[in-house]
């Protein structure tokens, strides 16, 4: 396409990890295999949370919609990163390109939002334990996740509309392994300065804000836990909400580390080390910290072993 003397862009490279020779079909191997253990995990997380009675809970109900965000974000990424490591590199559209901006952002507000949220649960189990299931009600549970969603989509949405104006007319190459804001930005010919301050304030808005949220949230749980006068209690009180503080810190360190932190402090390969992370081990830990440190998910995991097992027998 021409536009006065400038050729515009219609398709874009991304160089993914570059030629990897002998390792490439290692890497493809050890990510297809991350990917679905992350994909399985995650849909078992559903399962069990919608076929057991016992994990009809708020916490509960959150995680599987934090599963569902997982499932979303990885999906989008993971079988395009696959092709690159295969082939050395590939082409994306740049209405390709702008549609996984859109995909990535949606999930990616969503789990900031919802790990808020699970916050707000914990703090209402701990505070309140008497009030607690007439504070988060399923219908209070349902608005929340409504919100978390909508809330997202519309923030993504806003971002995406100043987004989808980049023209661009320079180089095509993207070095990365999906279509991230930043490497985008740096290809484009038209004024980014209007996306750089609605990126900032939306990164803040969205991280920030719920990681102050999240700190009141715990800084009031933690004053509360040391009130309980047996050690037993205190102990239990903080089992209830460790899995989430683990998700937590996990999560928005990987996150604060691409978004927040200043780009030009670390190097292009680090950046795609730490989006590796945010894309692989992320997802696959969460249903992984949830199964193994809740005793309710890991008694319905048994139940349905038993199950299978009896079925089998038979």
């Amino acid at each position: 396409m021409q536009e006065g003397n400038q050729t515009l862009i219609v398709e874009f490279f991304l160089l993914g990890f570059g030629d990897l020779h002998a390792l490439k079909y290692f890497c493809f191997t050890l990510f297809l295999l991350l990917y679905v253990m992350a994909l399985t995990g995650n849909v078992l997380v559903i399962i069990l949370v919608l076929a057991n009675e016992t994990l009809h809970f708020p916490m509960y109900f959150f995680l599987s919609q934090l599963s569902l965000s997982e499932i979303l974000f990885t999906t989008n990424i993971v079988p395009n990163l696959l092709r690159l490591i295969l082939l050395g590199g590939g082409n994306i559209s740049v209405s390709g390109c702008r549609v996984q901006f859109l995909v990535l952002c949606v999930p990616t507000v969503t789990q900031c939002i919802l790990l808020a949220a699970m916050s707000f649960d914990r703090h209402a189990a701990i505070s309140n334990p008497l009030l607690y299931t007439s504070i988060v009600t399923f219908k209070v549970q349902l608005h929340v996740v409504i919100f978390c969603w909508s809330s997202s989509s519309m923030m993504s949405l806003i971002v995406f509309g100043f987004f989808n104006q980049l023209q661009f007319c320079r180089s095509n190459i993207i070095n990365h392994f999906y279509c991230d804001i930043s490497p985008v930005m740096e290809l484009s010919c038209s004024d980014t300065s209007t996306l750089e301050l609605v990126t900032s304030l939306a990164s803040t808005l969205v991280i920030v804000s719920p990681c102050f949220f999240i700190l009141g949230t715990y800084i009031s749980i933690i004053v509360t836990i040391i009130r309980i006068p047996s050690k037993c209690g205190r102990q239990k009180a903080f089992s209830t909400c460790s899995s989430h503080l683990t998700v937590v810190c996990m999560y928005y360190g990987t996150l604060i580390s691409i978004y927040i932190y200043p780009p030009g402090n670390h190097s292009v390969n680090a950046n795609k080390f730490l989006s590796l992370l945010y894309t692989f081990v992320t997802p696959l830990f969460n249903p992984i910290i949830y199964c193994f440190r809740n005793q309710d998910i890991r008694r319905a995991i048994q139940k349905y072993i038993h199950i299978c097992r009896n079925r089998i027998e038979l």
